[in-house]
């Protein structure tokens, strides 16, 4: 039963997520607590630990997510059931796209996804973050410090150099703050 509860659980991950991994991010969350595989802070971890390792956020997830609840048979149906709705998507779009791409509705609804996608990320991102500062009820000084320092910085960074700070380096400053802050 286990093996068809993640299959079926990451594909629906897989075919209602639209915008990619950030925008997935709540789905992810709804499966995953619903099931009761992970706790809310072990997936906001792990969401964290995904988005430093090589991968896309989803495939990573759900990886961990199979081999903690069903070893290597559940990383892979997890894994597949995660990526299946876009590989066949990309493959109908493929063979589609020179006829539909240029057709009115098919831009206004692309161009419609864009905003809806925006708003989902910046939801998702805002409530961990508050939810990560207000742990256990209390406020956590320490991560609303690094949050606002991390904001700091890449609005100086900005106005200096007239360019967006990489994400990368963004993720090392924050991995760094997090030690000195947490690790000492």
């Amino acid at each position: 039963m286990i093996y068809l509860d993640l299959f079926l659980g990451f594909l629906k991950v897989g075919c209602f997520s639209f915008g990619g991994a950030y925008g997935a991010i709540p789905l992810i969350r709804d499966v995953v607590l619903d099931y009761g595989w992970l706790t809310d802070q072990q997936l906001t971890s792990m969401i964290a630990i995904s988005e430093s390792t090589p991968g896309p956020i989803m495939v990573n997830l759900a990886t961990y997510v199979g081999s903690t609840q069903a070893d290597i048979a559940g990383a892979f149906l997890a894994t597949l059931a995660v990526i299946l709705p876009a590989f066949v998507i990309i493959l109908l779009i493929t063979a589609l796209l020179r006829s539909i791409i240029g057709h009115p509705y098919v831009k206004a609804v692309l161009g419609g996804l864009k905003p809806c996608m925006i708003g989902i990320i910046l939801a998702t991102g805002l409530y961990m973050t508050i939810d990560h500062c207000l742990a256990e009820g209390t406020p956590d000084i320490r991560s609303a410090g690094i949050t606002i320092a991390l904001a700091a910085i890449m609005i100086f960074y900005k106005k200096q150099f007239k360019k967006k700070l990489s994400p990368i380096l963004l993720i090392i400053i924050s991995g760094i703050a997090g030690i000195l802050v947490y690790g000492i």
